[in-house]
């Protein structure tokens, strides 16, 4: 007889429901989100565990949750147990299957969770087995992802408001997160501040931000700064300047953070046994690298060929068929995954003649830019598998064998 546990997963406390292969629920509890709560919850398996399937001692159950994070989670997995984290969407279409008048509550839910494991097992998956330093990877990945993102806002409202009041610095700096950048904008936040600047005080600034002495560099800023402009009324414009040097400040903040993040990366990257597999892939470097093994993970048996590895990362495209509609789509899976592997198509153009090729027959059969990176996503997604399952290194002359030239679209033929 096999028994299945659902836990129905809340901030401060947790409802637990164990049913039998006959769905007869076995035990109910409601447990803290603590060291207690933990002990209350393997003394409850236990019980059942000797009551109804006759062992001596501990067993593992499969659970289902409906979060694949935190330290219940953690615990229960150091603990043997084969966790399914069930998507919250998904627990409510299954409500629907056991009640027609919509009632819910935290222990029904919990009994829910189980049921759908004791029925519906074969169509979800456990949560993969991966190693410690590829979560951790995982962690510090995302965490400088979301960086990324917000110092991209950040950027975007800096170009913003410096366009209303002070367009000089956007002639100055086209990238605006660079330390030259930031510094002289914080030092000098209005075109008034900045056309007081002399050729020496731009030198000293270019020198603080370790850029050397590049007295031509801070003669062509000079220029910029004292070329006549329009101007914002003088209370606007200091009003402006003090808004510039809060987001400078915070722009400064989050690369400092950026770096200490790639430093983690690199020191946790460089101890995972498929450092070199992924190193030797072009495009994938430090950042990208620990992107997509962060995502992946690194449990062998979490996809079972490219296709599945494909379909997670969103580069193969989805049928959607009903009645006479046939739409394809490339939605769902996870996003992180496709915003790293479209940037590492995107860095392989320059990185592999074979990837720049394959880019070259999709743009003259007729695909967009954006059409062609996720095609060529998808070929590196598969050979990335390719390396990983076999563990060997990415050899350019076998990923990209010769191939018949693609004849041009016709509307290109001309």
């Amino acid at each position: 007889m096999e028994i299945f546990c659902g836990i129905d997963w809340a901030e401060c406390h947790h409802d637990v429901a164990v049913v039998d292969g006959n769905g007869q629920v076995l035990a109910c509890e409601r447990i803290g989100d603590d060291l207690a709560g933990y002990l209350v919850l393997t003394e409850l398996f236990t019980t059942v565990a000797t009551e109804h399937l006759h062992t001596g001692g501990p067993v593992a159950l499969d659970v289902a949750i409906e979060t694949d994070r935190g330290l219940l989670v953690a615990a229960l997995r150091a603990a043997g147990h084969r966790i399914w984290s069930i998507n919250p969407k998904a627990v409510d279409r299954y409500r629907d299957r056991f009640t027609s008048w919509r009632a819910k509550s935290d222990a029904g839910d919990a009994v829910l969770l189980a049921n759908i494991l004791r029925t519906d097992r074969h169509a979800h998956r456990p949560l993969p087995v991966d190693s410690d330093l590829a979560v951790a990877i995982g962690i510090l990945a995302r965490v400088h992802q979301d960086a990324t993102w917000r110092r991209g806002g950040d950027v975007n409202r800096l170009r913003s408001l410096l366009r209303e009041y002070f367009p000089a610095a956007l002639t100055a700096f086209p990238d605006l997160t660079t330390r030259t950048a930031l510094l002289v904008l914080a030092t000098a936040p209005t075109p008034t501040a900045a056309a007081a600047l002399s050729e020496a005080d731009l030198v000293a600034l270019m020198r603080q931000a370790g850029r050397g002495t590049q007295p031509a560099k801070a003669a062509a800023l000079h220029r910029v700064f004292t070329a006549a402009a329009l101007r914002q009324p003088m209370p606007v414009e200091q009003a402006m300047g003090q808004a510039v040097v809060a987001i400078v400040e915070s722009l400064q903040a989050a690369n400092g953070a950026i770096a200490q993040l790639e430093d983690a990366m690199a020191a946790h990257l460089a101890r995972h046994p498929d450092a070199g597999i992924l190193a030797s892939l072009p495009g994938l470097g430090l950042i990208l690298g620990s992107r997509v093994l962060g995502e992946f993970g690194d449990d062998p048996d979490r996809f079972s060929d490219p296709a599945a590895r494909r379909a997670y990362a969103t580069t193969a495209p989805v049928t959607r068929a009903s009645g006479k509609r046939r739409v394809v789509v490339r939605r769902g899976g996870n996003r992180r995954l496709a915003d790293a592997c479209r940037l590492w198509a995107f860095s392989a153009l320059t990185a592999s003649p074979g990837a720049r090729a394959h880019y070259d027959r999709r743009r003259a059969a007729g695909d967009g830019h954006e059409a062609a990176l996720r095609h060529l996503a998808n070929k590196l997604v598969g050979q990335l598998h390719h390396c990983l399952h076999h563990h060997t290194a990415y050899l350019e002359h076998l990923a990209w064998p010769t191939e018949p030239t693609t004849p041009p679209h016709p509307s290109l033929a001309a």
